[in-house]
């Protein structure tokens, strides 16, 4: 469905996206992660027709973002962070309105109006001006107009910014529901959104793609130990001393209690040290209130990844990703290419 090669945008010698590659397939719902100007908003833009890469390509069903726009634009959904709405005007009449402009044909607009109307929980609004209505339903408003031509592929770029966490979970299940209809393309802060919806991950990091896998396979892939916590009371030097010989330790600290004691206890990948550390602390007659594996998330990895201060040069592989062929070399920098007739997507 997408098809990025050595895509890049600069501005006056600040490559914003620095030379990326990647394919999103059919049916995928990919998250696409990274801090505040990592390059995700340019990313988007450039799939969705807004402006021409400097150079390099993306592809969308098959069309070209640069000369074939128009098809590309018949193709896809995009709901930007701030959505411009008309606040003068009712949801079903926006709506309509929004239909006409992406090509539904006459007859079937107004099935295709209740349809969006009723998918995205707007049936209580769709009398109402959009400039009386809450953030929430904005960005539902937002969304239904992004879905109201159905798209074959939706981009929404941080579909719950400024939303209470009520709004943020009603959105996550239409984006839910929609995943299984559509190909998708995320961009979200909430990593446990993406975790919940998303079947595969990018991460881009200084304009350039740092991360490429399921969310399990990052997560998993980046550890290179485990850890467990206990907690036990007994005397702390003694139980720190004989925890010292466990088989596979790799690292151990201790937070003393007046009465519990938190025992942090760092081992090797292939050792689940719980039934030793359980056994030990019973043998000796001491008491253990809790003991537990520390499993890490994808907010981890995300920290771990975006704090670095160095980024691997173009075509190296990337620190934690499924297996994917290295990027050629980007080509010299060449002119903007000039945008076909139509201008950029509405």
């Amino acid at each position: 469905m997408i098809e990025v090669a050595n895509l890049t945008k600069r501005y006056a010698g600040f490559a914003a996206v620095d030379n990326i590659s990647f394919k999103v397939d059919k049916g995928e719902i990919v998250g696409f992660l990274g801090k505040n100007g990592a390059g995700k908003s340019t990313t988007m833009k450039m799939l969705s027709c807004f402006f021409p890469p400097t150079w390099g390509s993306a592809r969308v069903a098959g069309f070209d973002c640069v000369t074939d726009s128009m098809e590309v634009r018949q193709r896809i959904g995009y709901m930007p962070e701030r959505v411009p709405l008309y606040e003068d005007m009712r949801v079903e009449e926006y709506l309509d309105y929004r239909a006409r402009l992406r090509g539904v044909p006459r007859r079937a607009r107004s099935s295709a109006v209740n349809e969006v109307i009723s998918t995205i929980g707007l049936k209580d609004m769709r009398r109402k001006l959009i400039g009386s209505l809450s953030k929430g339903y904005r960005q539902r408003t937002g969304l239904a107009e992004a879905i109201v031509h159905k798209p074959e592929l939706l981009i929404l770029d941080e579909p719950t910014a400024g939303l209470d966490p009520g709004q943020i979970r009603q959105v996550r299940e239409v984006i839910k529901e929609l995943g299984k209809r559509t190909t998708l393309l995320l961009s979200t802060h909430i990593l446990s959104e993406v975790e919940i919806t998303a079947t595969r991950i990018l991460l881009i990091h200084k304009g350039r793609i740092v991360a490429n896998g399921s969310p399990g396979s990052l997560v998993g892939g980046a550890q290179s130990s485990r850890r467990f916590r206990a907690e036990i009371r007994g005397p702390v030097a003694m139980i720190e001393a004989m925890l010292k010989g466990l088989p596979g330790l790799k690292g151990l600290s201790v937070a003393p209690g007046e009465e519990w004691s938190v025992f942090t206890i760092d081992s090797d990948l292939e050792q689940d040290l719980r039934a030793d550390v359980a056994k030990f602390v019973v043998d000796n007659g001491w008491d253990l209130r809790e003991l537990s594996e520390e499993k890490r998330t994808l907010e981890d990895l995300f920290v771990q990844i975006t704090t670095t201060d160095e980024v691997a040069p173009p075509g190296a592989p990337a620190p934690v990703s499924t297996p994917v062929a290295p990027a050629p070399e980007a080509p010299p920098a060449e002119p903007l290419k000039e945008w076909p007739e139509g201008g950029a997507t509405s």
